[in-house]
């Protein structure tokens, strides 16, 4: 597939992923300490939730990669990580968890959703 095309529709996933989170009441106003920020875990589990790891990690670096049109990670798979950390909610959240399989599909051709509407 073009690279583009594929900067293109993840910039649509992107804008898509951060309205679903704020649907879903996860999106912060205010961002973390940089201490937080700063976590070298996976994912930052230990300082930042998984949505605040969506809004100010993922999301921000997806960003810039998307602009300045870099190589895309390949080996990616967000979703297991967003059903386990999501999964206190109700089906509210799956459109969310579908957005971020959209995303893993898009990246790296391999899509493990389990929860469905």
């Amino acid at each position: 597939m073009n690279t583009d095309l594929i900067h293109q529709q993840l910039q649509k996933l992107l804008i898509q992923l951060a309205q679903e989170l704020k649907n879903n009441n996860l999106w912060q106003q205010q961002a973390p300490s940089v201490e937080a920020l700063s976590s070298t875990a996976p994912f930052c589990y230990d300082t930042l939730s998984f949505a605040q790891w969506l809004q100010f990690i993922f999301l921000k670096r997806m960003q810039i990669m998307v602009q300045s049109k870099t190589p895309l990670p390949s080996a990616i798979s967000l979703c297991p990580m967003a059903e386990e950390a999501f999964k206190q909610h109700d089906a509210s959240i799956v459109k969310l968890i579908t957005i971020i399989a959209d995303i893993d599909e898009l990246l790296s051709g391999k899509r493990e959703q389990t929860r469905h509407e």
